[in-house]
Protein backbone atom coordinates (compact mmCIF):
# COMPACT_ATOMS: atom_id res chain seq x y z
CA UNK A 1 0.00 0.00 0.00
CA UNK A 2 1.25 3.20 -0.74
CA UNK A 3 1.20 6.09 1.58
CA UNK A 4 2.69 9.50 0.48
CA UNK A 5 4.58 10.74 3.51
CA UNK A 6 4.41 14.18 2.22
CA UNK A 7 0.30 14.62 2.08
CA UNK A 8 -2.30 14.63 4.52
CA UNK A 9 -5.38 12.10 5.42
CA UNK A 10 -8.43 11.78 6.48
CA UNK A 11 -10.21 8.86 8.12
CA UNK A 12 -12.64 8.48 5.16
CA UNK A 13 -9.29 7.73 3.23
CA UNK A 14 -8.85 10.95 1.17
CA UNK A 15 -5.93 12.61 0.37
CA UNK A 16 -4.83 16.19 0.51
CA UNK A 17 -1.50 18.29 -1.01
CA UNK A 18 -1.49 21.89 0.30
CA UNK A 19 -0.26 24.44 -1.68
CA UNK A 20 -0.79 28.12 -0.61
CA UNK A 21 -4.69 28.44 -0.24
CA UNK A 22 -5.04 25.61 -2.69
CA UNK A 23 -5.50 22.29 -1.20
CA UNK A 24 -5.46 19.49 -4.38
CA UNK A 25 -7.33 16.29 -3.20
CA UNK A 26 -7.83 12.79 -4.07
CA UNK A 27 -8.86 9.33 -2.82
CA UNK A 28 -5.70 7.34 -1.13
CA UNK A 29 -3.85 4.03 -2.90
CA UNK A 30 -5.96 1.88 -0.59
CA UNK A 31 -9.47 3.34 -0.99
CA UNK A 32 -9.04 2.96 -4.51
CA UNK A 33 -7.56 -0.53 -3.55
CA UNK A 34 -11.00 -1.29 -1.40
CA UNK A 35 -13.39 -0.37 -4.62
CA UNK A 36 -11.89 -2.22 -7.22
CA UNK A 37 -11.61 -0.75 -10.73
CA UNK A 38 -13.73 2.50 -11.03
CA UNK A 39 -16.09 3.00 -14.03
CA UNK A 40 -17.29 6.72 -13.33
CA UNK A 41 -16.19 9.86 -11.43
CA UNK A 42 -19.11 12.54 -10.70
CA UNK A 43 -16.96 15.79 -10.27
CA UNK A 44 -17.97 18.43 -7.94
CA UNK A 45 -18.09 21.79 -10.72
CA UNK A 46 -15.80 24.78 -10.47
CA UNK A 47 -17.24 27.58 -8.27
CA UNK A 48 -19.04 25.00 -5.85
CA UNK A 49 -18.52 25.51 -2.61
CA UNK A 50 -17.62 22.46 -0.44
CA UNK A 51 -17.90 21.74 3.51
CA UNK A 52 -15.32 19.70 5.31
CA UNK A 53 -17.18 16.26 5.96
CA UNK A 54 -19.93 16.63 3.73
CA UNK A 55 -20.55 14.79 0.21
CA UNK A 56 -19.59 16.40 -3.03
CA UNK A 57 -19.23 14.06 -5.59
CA UNK A 58 -19.27 10.43 -6.03
CA UNK A 59 -17.03 7.42 -7.07
CA UNK A 60 -18.52 4.33 -8.63
CA UNK A 61 -16.78 1.50 -8.73
CA UNK A 62 -17.42 -2.16 -10.00
CA UNK A 63 -18.21 -2.88 -6.24
CA UNK A 64 -19.97 -0.01 -4.80
CA UNK A 65 -20.60 3.47 -5.24
CA UNK A 66 -19.21 5.92 -2.69
CA UNK A 67 -19.81 9.71 -1.82
CA UNK A 68 -16.46 11.79 -2.00
CA UNK A 69 -16.15 13.33 1.27
CA UNK A 70 -14.66 16.91 0.84
CA UNK A 71 -11.91 17.04 3.60
CA UNK A 72 -12.00 20.65 3.92
CA UNK A 73 -14.03 23.90 3.25
CA UNK A 74 -13.89 25.98 0.66
CA UNK A 75 -14.39 26.90 -3.22
CA UNK A 76 -14.01 24.26 -6.11
CA UNK A 77 -10.81 25.98 -8.05
CA UNK A 78 -10.34 22.94 -10.69
CA UNK A 79 -11.72 18.96 -11.16
CA UNK A 80 -9.95 16.52 -13.02
CA UNK A 81 -11.64 16.35 -16.11
CA UNK A 82 -9.32 13.78 -17.29
CA UNK A 83 -11.26 11.50 -15.02
CA UNK A 84 -14.96 11.86 -16.98
CA UNK A 85 -13.07 10.33 -19.63
CA UNK A 86 -10.78 8.10 -17.74
CA UNK A 87 -11.89 7.91 -14.15
CA UNK A 88 -9.45 4.70 -14.08
CA UNK A 89 -6.41 6.91 -13.48
CA UNK A 90 -7.81 6.32 -10.00
CA UNK A 91 -7.12 3.17 -9.84
CA UNK A 92 -3.46 3.89 -11.70
CA UNK A 93 -1.64 7.11 -10.24
CA UNK A 94 -4.41 7.95 -7.28
CA UNK A 95 -1.96 10.24 -6.13
CA UNK A 96 -0.56 12.23 -9.50
CA UNK A 97 -2.90 11.50 -12.35
CA UNK A 98 -5.52 10.22 -10.03
CA UNK A 99 -6.34 14.08 -8.15
CA UNK A 100 -10.31 14.57 -8.10
CA UNK A 101 -10.06 18.40 -7.26
CA UNK A 102 -8.65 21.37 -6.18
CA UNK A 103 -10.11 23.66 -3.19
CA UNK A 104 -9.53 26.75 -2.12
CA UNK A 105 -9.90 26.85 1.30
CA UNK A 106 -11.64 29.18 3.56
CA UNK A 107 -10.92 27.79 6.69
CA UNK A 108 -7.14 27.00 7.19
CA UNK A 109 -7.93 26.01 10.57
CA UNK A 110 -9.47 22.85 9.74
CA UNK A 111 -5.99 21.39 8.40
CA UNK A 112 -5.57 20.61 11.89
CA UNK A 113 -8.48 17.89 11.89
CA UNK A 114 -6.56 16.07 9.21
CA UNK A 115 -4.34 12.96 9.87
CA UNK A 116 -0.34 12.86 9.12
CA UNK A 117 1.05 9.81 7.21
CA UNK A 118 2.41 8.12 10.14
CA UNK A 119 -1.02 8.41 11.57
CA UNK A 120 -3.15 7.24 8.62
CA UNK A 121 -0.91 4.09 8.44
CA UNK A 122 -2.32 3.61 12.22
CA UNK A 123 -5.73 3.20 10.88
CA UNK A 124 -5.10 1.46 7.42
CA UNK A 125 -5.25 -2.85 8.09
CA UNK A 126 -1.84 -4.58 7.12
Amino acid sequence: MNIMDDLFYTESHEWIRIDGDIATIGISDFAQHELGDIVFVELPDVGMKVSAGEPCGSIEAVKAVEDMISPLSGKVAERNTDLEDSPDLINKSPYEDGWIMKVRLSNKDELDNLLSAVEYKKIIPE
